[in-house]
């Protein structure tokens, strides 16, 4: 049996990326066959793609952190054929084939049941990116910050993460501030449930060591310069959920935020995060998250799209979230 598998191979420094009839056999070994009938494309999908970062550790491989669909046939207890599942991060797209195809073979233990309220393609709006943002909120929450507590920044907010943190956040009740170097798109972050738009130069280059207290809380994806900034600015006792390097991956920034003001920095990992987190994260974005708001932020594409489609990703070009459609 052959189906349609996006295949990146690597000459050199250069990685490229084919459309082709992959045969089922080919696939690695795994205890769940899936007939796969959305992914997405992430700012990792999109690093891995063009090589900027070494996300890929193997070739040929088919990329993808993501994938939901319809289970065909399993080994795996309490996974039968017929169940909605889907699979975030674990060793997809580093070491193991991905998402960009239509059938999938991997182990029971990395799938999700989807959770009735969604779709399988709703499930790909939120992705890894939308998981990764509810992560980060159970991270706020953890901390104790809560909405009375004061306003919670969102950096890259025009983003997939920052696009559906802002909307779980608003709806929670909190008041957002959205960082974004894309002003024009203003409009776009408030109907989501900003209240707030800043331009993002005003975090990215070096600053104070410590400044004025400005936020209860934070969600970064954006690192260096930027999220060293956050952390000057975040209030006494705040929390700062980080999981992204659109900027960079230093942080050049003091411990003076931290011995000063008792702020906490929650790292946020998504791809390895053990099964009762992913659990608890699915269940409250079936909560907690608008699906009008999730419908207003995404588009779809087809299988062929994506190589051009990670390009504008990496260019910062991209608002929301992309779901790819791998049987279109």
């Amino acid at each position: 049996m052959t189906f349609k598998a996006l295949l990146a191979n690597k000459t050199g420094d250069t990685i490229s990326s084919t459309l082709v009839d992959f045969k089922d056999e080919d696939l690695m070994p795994g205890d769940v066959t899936v007939a796969i009938e959305y992914s997405t494309v992430n700012y990792k999908d999109a690093m891995a793609l063009s090589g900027r970062s070494p996300v890929i550790r193997q070739f040929p491989l088919i990329p993808g952190i993501d994938f939901a669909g319809v289970v065909e046939a399993s080994t795996y207890p309490g996974i039968v054929a017929g169940d909605r599942v889907l699979a975030n991060g674990w060793g997809l797209s580093q070491t193991h084939h991905g998402g960009f195809a239509q059938r999938a073979r991997v182990s029971g233990n990395w799938l999700v049941k989807v959770p009735d309220v969604f779709s399988t393609q709703e499930a790909m709006a939120i992705g890894t990116a939308g998981y990764t943002a509810m992560l980060s909120v159970l991270a706020l929450e953890h901390g104790g910050v809560r909405p009375e507590h004061g306003d919670i920044l969102v950096t890259g907010a025009n983003g997939g993460a920052g696009s559906v943190a802002i909307a779980l956040l608003s709806g929670l009740g909190y008041r957002v501030i959205a960082s974004t170097g894309r002003l024009e798109e203003a409009a776009y972050l408030r109907s989501l449930g900003a209240a707030e738009v800043i331009d993002r130069r005003t975090l990215s280059e070096a600053g104070a060591p410590i400044g004025k207290e400005r936020w209860a809380g934070a969600i970064d994806s954006v690192g260096s310069h930027t999220l060293a900034n956050v952390l000057a600015q975040t209030r006494y006792r705040g929390v700062v959920a980080a999981f992204g390097l659109a900027q960079g991956a230093d942080l050049p920034a003091s411990v003076l935020p931290f011995i000063l003001r008792n702020i906490t920095l929650a790292g946020i990992d998504s791809v390895n995060a053990p099964q009762p987190v992913r659990l608890q994260a699915w269940s409250r974005l079936a909560k907690d998250l608008d699906l009008g708001k999730l419908a207003q932020s995404t588009r779809l594409i087809g299988l062929a799209d994506v190589p051009d489609l990670a390009s504008q990703v990496l260019g910062g070009k991209v608002q929301g979230r992309t779901v790819v459609d791998v049987n279109a």
